[in-house]
């Protein structure tokens, strides 16, 4: 019997079915378990999460929305490539609205704020101390949801919000790469001294750094794993 690869879904939550196993699969994709080029067939994915075909068929549509999932007629679903264009126009706007965001947080951060953004640091560099990957992944999360959040801008914080999973994408690739974490350590650092010195233009310019840092990692990465990067999309 093939080994199973998406664990079954756990029916506690108060989300709707379909929502549950759109998060499932769209981790998988993230995470690598569903890799690119790799074709969704409804049947085998809903034995997996043990679940009927018609909330893996709603959710194979939203993520098609999303861009994680493309559709080709007459062949069915299958997950999207990453092309240089993806990566080119995801990281414009990333950089963009980081820069914009470490502008604004170096003006109105609070002094709590920037020391939870400083506690939480120390917090990532135990969890990769210990090799707690995913732990560090996520407070690096918390990290950056609290630097949006000091920029005081809802509308900012809203339109990352709207975009995160897309960003995700790519972030889950380039955090598991060696060493990557403990030099993002060092830039949130800078980016956290230069923030509360209330330094608007280079807390701007080490947001940029980090975001042109974590794009070259990930096309070295994609490089290295031969994956797919014609320009032109998948």
């Amino acid at each position: 019997m093939e080994k199973r690869r998406i664990l079954p879904i756990k029916l506690d939550s108060y989300k709707p079915l379909r929502e549950l196993v759109s998060d499932a699969l769209r981790e998988a994709i993230m995470n690598g378990t569903l890799h690119a080029g790799e074709r969704l067939m409804e049947i085998q994915l809903a034995e997996e999460m043990g679940v009927s075909r018609t909330p893996v068929r709603e959710a194979i549509r939203k993520l098609e929305l999303e861009g994680f999932v493309v559709m080709i007629p007459r062949k069915g679903a299958y997950v999207s490539d990453i092309s240089l264009k993806d990566i080119n126009d995801v990281f414009e706007i990333r950089t963009a609205l980081d820069a914009l965001a470490a502008g604004l947080a170096a003006e109105r951060i609070t002094d709590d704020e920037l020391e939870l953004l400083e506690r939480l640091l120390v917090e990532i560099a135990e969890s990769v101390e210990e090799g707690d990957i995913d732990r560090a992944v996520d407070i690096d999360t918390q990290f950056h949801d609290i630097l949006y959040k000091a920029s005081r801008n809802d509308r900012l914080v809203g339109i990352i919000g709207n975009l995160r999973e897309l960003f995700q994408r790519f972030r889950s690739i380039t955090m598991g790469s060696p060493g990557r974490l403990k030099n993002t350590i060092e830039e949130h650092k800078c980016l956290v001294e230069a923030i509360s010195q209330r330094n608007v233009e280079l807390a701007q310019q080490l947001a940029r750094e980090h975001m042109d840092n974590a794009e070259g990692i990930l096309l070295g990465t994609l490089s290295r794993d031969k994956v797919d990067l014609a320009s032109g999309g998948v």
